[in-house]
């Protein structure tokens, strides 16, 4: 077993429990078991992060120049234990692993199990981070696990007509199609807030961006990439969403989940952008930065539909019209079901309502203040408080749906 010393290594070592992921979910979903060769190739990747030397739980990992990183594993090492798991005993004793995991996880199913009795939906449109994947402190390291592939590719294939991943990343080139293990056409993949489609039958559709505006785009990107070169930056892109250019939107990691950037440095780094997008943009016509804490997000503007002459930022819910208007979802028919654990989740939801009545929402959130204004704005909602109970609950729907 070779150990796992760099940054690089480690990232190799995941994209390869990606391929072999990728080919235990169309096992599973073909009604076979996976290949013994496949799962020693998780087997073998699990024992191989737990070797990583660290302390604290952190994992210690070398970078250019004889400099290391410390990053927490937990996501990585975790998900493999569950696949592993997954793939050598029943799915009722997986479930039974998941009530030891996530307290409370029987009651939740019980209750998501009433809200959606008997139901199929016309469209499922849902985030990916937080809602129907577990949060990990790196995006190009957030592989999906094989359990969380077969179980939502169940929901897609029994349960809806059309099925959506819509997040805020890119698409392609280090982004949600490079993570994902499902097979092609099961999910439309969306990316960069929906700016972005990676249809059914393979081919790509782009939401319109003004000349003007992406040559000013790929001026800012060419500056941060050039900034993160540098030795005073370059941890910002080696954590969190790192540095990712999207399609319209850039995003770049000041902070991660497990805060490995010292507060001084992380608010340091958010002035230098905010300084550096205020040079190319003075006025303010042509970004929007949305600062999350732990990703600036730097957003090209669209003209707002309701005030003309007006400029907003593109959101999720621009990304839901402009699915629907590209590849005719004809969302006014409903139901849909619409899923995310954030504010920015939310005009997915109010562009699903401002077409039908139909609409129903699932959010993962445990913040009081957002499972109230999911609640004032859907009266069809529940919320749950983790990625796995939301999976665990649609898979459970679509083998109900399948009997």
């Amino acid at each position: 077993m070779e150990s796992i010393d760099t940054l690089k290594q480690f990232y190799d070592l995941m994209f390869e429990t990606k391929d072999a992921r990728s080919r235990i979910v169309r096992s599973r979903l073909d009604g076979r078991s996976a290949s013994g060769e496949d799962v020693e190739i998780l087997s073998a990747a699990l024992a191989q992060l737990r070797a990583i030397p660290g302390t604290g739980g952190r994992h210690r990992l070398g970078l250019r120049g004889g400099r290391s990183i410390d990053l927490d594993l937990g996501y990585e090492i975790g998900e493999l234990e569950k696949d592993l798991f997954f793939l050598s005993h029943t799915e009722d004793d997986f479930n039974r692993r998941m009530e030891k995991i996530h307290p409370g996880f029987a009651d939740h199913i019980e209750e998501g199990s009433r809200f959606l009795a008997g139901r199929s939906f016309s469209a499922f449109i849902t985030d990916r981070d937080g809602t129907v994947n577990n949060y990990c402190g790196r995006y190009l390291s957030s592989i999906q696990s094989a359990y969380n592939g077969v179980f939502l590719s169940r929901f897609a294939s029994e349960s809806v007509e059309h099925a959506v991943l819509l997040t805020s990343a890119p698409l392609a080139d280090q982004g949600l199609i490079d993570i994902s293990v499902m097979p092609p056409g099961v999910y439309i993949y969306a990316g960069s807030k929906g700016r972005e489609l990676l249809r059914e039958d393979g081919g790509v559709s782009r939401f319109p961006i003004e000349p003007e505006k992406q040559r000013l785009l790929g001026r800012l990107n060419g500056r941060l990439k050039g900034l993160l070169t540098s030795p005073e930056y370059e941890a910002f892109g080696l954590i969190g969403s790192g540095l990712q250019f999207k399609f319209g939107q850039t995003t770049v990691a000041r902070q991660d989940m497990n805060g490995t950037i010292p507060g001084e440095e992380s608010e340091d780094f958010l002035h230098t952008v905010q300084d550096l997008v205020s040079e190319l943009d003075p006025e303010g016509r042509v970004f929007r930065i949305e600062d999350t804490g732990k990703d600036i997000e730097i957003i090209l503007t669209v003209e707002s539909s309701e005030r003309e002459g007006e400029v907003k930022d593109f959101d999720k819910g621009d990304g839901v019209t402009f699915l629907s208007e590209t590849l005719g979802l004809e969302l006014e028919r409903g139901p849909n079901l619409i899923c995310g654990d954030t504010r920015s989740d939310l005009p997915m939801v109010e562009a699903s309502l401002s077409r039908t009545g139909e609409t129903w929402a699932i959010f993962v959130t445990r913040d009081e203040d957002l499972q109230q204004e999911v609640r004032d704005l859907c009266p069809n909602a529940l919320v749950l408080p983790e990625p796995d109970m939301l999976v665990s609950l649609l898979n459970l729907q679509a083998v109900q749906e399948a009997v």
